[in-house]
C-alpha cells in the first residue's frame, strides 16, 4: 500500500513525544513492504524550536535512522491532489491545522479511494474540547485514539461514529539495551516540564526523592522555568537540556533507574494512558518506579515496574532498586519481555493494517448494499 502520513513534526521531537511513536510506526510499515510518505510543515513549532535549540544538526541525523522513508517538508501551501495521488491509507494527526484536516476529509469525499483516519495522542478532548471541536472530521473513516477512555469520549461526544484504541508503543529498533555502556549515574529522567501540567508531581516524585537520597541524577527536557531549574540545582540534579529522542537509549543505559511521572490530565482524567517513556524505558531495560497512574487497560503485567502513591514511597522504591541490583535487573527484564510481546511499533503497524482492512471491507459491503438497493 501507499501510506501517506500528515503530522505536525516527524523530523523534530522537540517537546513532541508523538514523533517517537510515529517514526517507529512509519519504520515498521516500510519494513512490512509498504510505501511511506510523511508530510510536515516547515514552520511547525517543534521543528522551529529544535533548530533554535540545537541547530539543524539533530534534524539532519534523523533521515539516516529511517532509511526508505520519504519526508516532505512543505511551506504555506500543500498540493493535496499530488500528495494524495495513489494513496491507500492516510493518517492525519490532531496537531495539524483544522483547515488541513477539513481539506483532506473533503478530498476523501470527492474522489478518495483511500482509508482516512484521524489520530489523537493528546488530552485536549478533556482539557480543551472546544479546540477539538474545531476539527471537521466529515469524510474520515474513523479515529485512532491512544487510549480506550479517549476512544469513548470521541464516540460519546459524537465527533465520530467509528473509533479505535491504538496505544503508543516502543520503536524497538531504536530503544533497546546497550550492554556495552556501564551505568554512571543513579537516576535519569527524560521529559518536558510543560505548562504546569505536572509541576507539583515532578517536585514530589522526582526532585524531592533525589535530594533526600542525595543521588547522582540527570534530567533532560525542555520548557523548564527558572524556578524549576533552581529547585533542581538545589537538589544536586544536573540539567541536560533537550535530548533528541534517538539519543535517549544511551542516557537510559548510563543510569541505574528511571521514574515515570505522567502529566496530571492523563493521571486524573484519562486513566490507562501512560507516557511514551514507559514503553521506551522498558524496551531499554532500565527499571522504573511510577508516580500514581491507573493502568486500567492492563498494558503492563504485575512485576514490570514499581508503583508508589506519594513522594516518600518513591524515595523508598528508588532506594530499593539501587540497593538490590538482582531485583532491579529481574524487574527490568520482565518489563522488556512484556514490551517485546505486546507493545512494539511492529505490533501497532500490524494493528493499523488490520483496522484499514476492516474499514475497506465495511466500505465494500456498504457500496454493495447501496448498489443492490438502487437495482431493486
Amino acid at each position: 500500500m501507499k501510506c501517506v502520513l500528515f503530522y505536525h513534526a516527524f523530523s523534530s521531537c522537540w517537546n513532541n513525544g508523538n514523533a517517537h511513536f510515529l517514526r517507529g510506526v512509519a519504520r515498521e510499515l516500510h519494513a512490512l513492504g509498504h510505501e511511506v510518505i510523511v508530510y510536515e510543515p516547515a514552520d511547525g513549532w517543534s521543528r522551529l524550536n529544535a533548530i533554535k535549540d540545537g541547530g539543524n544538526a539533530s534534524l539532519r541525523e534523523v533521515p539516516a535512522l529511517f532509511p526508505g522513508l520519504h519526508t516532505r517538508v512543505y511551506d504555506c501551501t500543500l498540493e493535496l491532489d499530488e500528495a494524495l495521488d495513489g494513496a491507500d491509507l492516510v493518517l492525519v494527526h490532531e496537531w495539524n491545522e483544522p483547515d488541513l484536516v477539513k481539506a483532506i476529509g473533503r478530498r476523501r469525499i470527492a474522489d478518495g479511494r483511500f482509508v482516512l483516519l484521524f489520530h489523537d495522542t493528546h488530552h485536549r478532548a478533556v482539557t480543551a474540547p472546544h479546540e477539538l471541536g474545531r476539527f471537521d472530521l466529515t469524510g474520515y473513516d474513523g479515529v485512532l485514539a491512544f487510549g480506550e477512555v479517549l476512544r469513548e469520549i470521541y464516540l460519546t461526544l459524537g465527533w465520530t461514529s467509528r473509533a479505535f484504541t491504538w496505544h503508543e508503543a516502543a520503536d524497538t529498533a531504536l530503544y533497546r539495551p546497550l550492554p556495552d555502556i556501564e551505568p554512571q549515574h543513579d537516576l535519569v529522567w527524560i521529559g518536558n516540564w510543560g505548562d504546569n501540567e505536572r509541576s507539583a508531581e515532578l517536585r514530589e516524585f522526582l526532585v524531592a526523592p533525589v535530594a533526600s537520597l542525595q543521588l547522582d541524577a540527570t534530567i533532560y527536557g525542555v520548557r523548564y522555568p527558572e524556578d524549576a531549574l533552581t529547585s533542581m540545582r538545589q537538589a544536586g540534579i544536573r540539567y541536560g537540556g533537550w535530548l533528541p529522542a534517538h539519543r535517549a537509549p544511551q542516557a537510559f543505559a548510563e543510569a541505574r533507574v528511571t521514574v515515570h511521572v505522567p502529566r496530571a490530565p492523563y493521571a486524573r482524567s484519562l486513566p490507562g494512558i501512560p507516557t511514551i517513556r514507559m514503553f521506551e524505558a522498558m524496551a531499554c531495560g532500565i527499571p522504573i518506579v511510577s508516580a500514581p497512574w491507573d493502568d486500567v487497560e492492563g498494558l503492563f503485567p504485575e512485576g514490570t515496574y514499581l508503583r508508589v502513591t506519594n513522594g516518600s514511597g518513591m524515595r523508598d522504591a528508588v532506594r530499593t532498586l539501587l540497593s538490590d541490583r538482582e531485583f532491579a535487573t529481574d524487574m527490568a527484564a520482565t518489563a522488556r519481555g512484556a514490551v517485546l510481546a505486546r507493545h512494539t511499533c511492529r505490533h501497532r503497524a500490524q494493528e493499523l493494517l488490520q483496522i484499514a482492512a476492516r474499514l475497506n471491507r465495511a466500505d465494500r459491503r456498504a457500496a454493495s448494499a447501496q448498489f443492490e438497493g438502487a437495482a431493486s
